[in-house]
């Protein structure tokens, strides 16, 4: 699976970058045929929640999408791998059935 972290407005830290990678490394256990993960932190000081995270994953022939915006990226990076989770677990239930 290749993962690419990007920051947006920002320099992520390299703990930052370590702590989001080893994130994305646990939809694997998920799903096992995801070919690539793309992560984008983003900075906002506008809005409540002024750090956001959107993951992109692309899986044969389907990309999921998941955005979250908390107090911080790791709280951010968790919210948005645990939804793409659930994305994914419901995608291997309907293709199991189908």
């Amino acid at each position: 699976m290749k993962k690419i972290i990007t920051s947006r407005h920002f320099e992520a830290s390299e703990q930052l970058k370590v702590f989001a990678n080893d994130y994305l490394q646990k939809l694997t256990t998920v799903f096992n045929r995801i070919t690539s993960c793309y992560l984008v932190l983003e900075e906002d000081p506008d809005h409540d929640f002024p750090q956001s995270a959107k993951l992109i994953v692309h899986i044969p022939k389907k990309s999921l999408n998941a955005k979250s915006a908390k107090a911080t990226y790791e709280k951010a990076v968790h919210d948005v791998v645990e939804n793409m989770k659930r994305q994914l677990k419901c995608y291997k239930e309907k293709k199991l059935h189908y």
